[in-house]
């Protein structure tokens, strides 16, 4: 058995592709509905209930936990959301929370309060921001090195967060444009084994990602963590190609190889595959949830409003699952450490943790 690879494997040793609910077609996954979960009414109000208190009194969201925010009736359907997220086909989507009724700091504690019954917060970026916000910032991610293509309009192209799962809240959608698009990342090496067994084993081997200028004390400014990696029995992924490629600004990275490029170019061509792929649109007030070590997600390109009230504006979280897979030790050059429940997340030298409730 293949254990946290440090070398290519030979292709005889590569792990079985996964025949499980991790593994889904696009095509098919979009004909189904069992990945929405709706709120009833009643759901809203206890949400309200648990939220209106913390957000009259100012409460510093970035400080809450699952107790601040009590949801006995709804929690239920979060451990069954959990559940498909963590061990099924690695998405839900939550629908109805009324955010066009509610201020910022209402949207953003309510947000918060549910994420914490799914994990604990991490810090999204060197600021310490446990509470992102996606919105163009007009970032030049193409010629700036510490920009971030969600402060962009641009495409994002397929990639994991560093964290087991990505939440993301719609409050405002752009005027045309900025669909969410996931493709299973176990589909892709199923599809790779079928294919091309013969490139998998180059994606087992470390690459060299850049940090985009967000280096942890003691760390290169670069990870070196493999695309797949098998560890205790799970196939998990991480993967940014736009980052692999701006990391070879640094001279101490050697260029990708011929067959290196092949290998991802293949990754990428499967991930492109409408029959593998999905898209779906977004609506004020649904939270779309993503386990990255399944799954990669993707958002188009978009044409946003001209009036600064109306623009695109999604609020993020990243989240350390108390009920994750266990990670190999490599992945400590991202993740800081892989103690299940505390992990992931970006950390630099004299971070404080914060919940903006603005983009800055």
């Amino acid at each position: 058995m293949i254990e946290s690879v440090a070398k290519i494997p030979n292709v005889t040793d590569l792990p079985v592709p996964r025949d499980d609910a991790s593994v889904w077609y696009g095509k098919e996954m979009t004909s189904r509905d069992e990945w929405l979960y709706e709120l009833t009414p009643d759901e809203v109000v206890e949400i309200e209930d648990a939220m209106r208190p913390l957000a009259e009194a100012k409460t510093d969201i970035a400080k809450m936990t699952q107790a601040d925010f009590p949801l006995p009736n709804l929690s239920s359907k979060l451990n069954r959301m959990s559940a498909d997220i963590l061990n099924g086909r690695g998405f839900t989507l939550l629908r109805g929370l009324p955010v066009e009724r509610w201020s910022i700091r209402e949207s953003a504690t309510a947000y918060f309060g549910i994420g914490c019954h799914l994990g604990n917060a991490r810090s999204q970026n060197g600021k310490g921001h446990v509470l992102g916000h996606v919105r163009d910032l007009g970032r030049d991610a193409e010629n700036d090195p510490t920009a971030r293509i969600y402060q962009t309009r641009e495409r994002q192209t397929y990639h994991t967060d560093s964290c087991d799962i990505v939440a993301l809240l719609c409050l405002k959608t752009a005027q045309s444009g900025g669909l969410s698009a996931l493709v299973s990342s176990m589909t892709i090496y199923k599809e790779m084994h079928e294919r091309r067994p013969d490139l998998l084993p180059y994606l087992f081997e470390s690459m060299g990602t850049d940090r985009r200028g967000e280096i942890p004390e003691g760390e290169k400014p670069w990870h070196e963590i493999p695309v797949y990696n098998w560890h205790e029995g799970y196939l998990s992924a991480i993967y940014a190609r736009r980052y692999i490629e701006s990391a070879r600004r640094f001279s101490a990275l050697p260029a990708l190889s011929p067959i290196q490029i092949e290998a991802l170019d293949l990754f990428d061509f499967l991930a492109e595959d409408s029959n593998i792929n999905m898209q779906m649109e977004f609506q004020p007030g649904d939270i779309q949830w993503v386990h990255n070590h399944t799954m990669l997600h993707d958002r188009t390109s978009y044409v946003d409003w001209p009036e600064v009230d109306r623009k695109r504006h999604l609020l993020r979280l990243w989240l350390a699952a108390p009920k994750a897979r266990p990670l190999p030790q490599v992945y400590t050059q991202r993740y800081g450490k892989v103690d299940i429940g505390d992990r992931g997340g970006i950390i630099v030298p004299g971070e404080i943790l914060n919940a903006p409730l603005e983009p800055v």
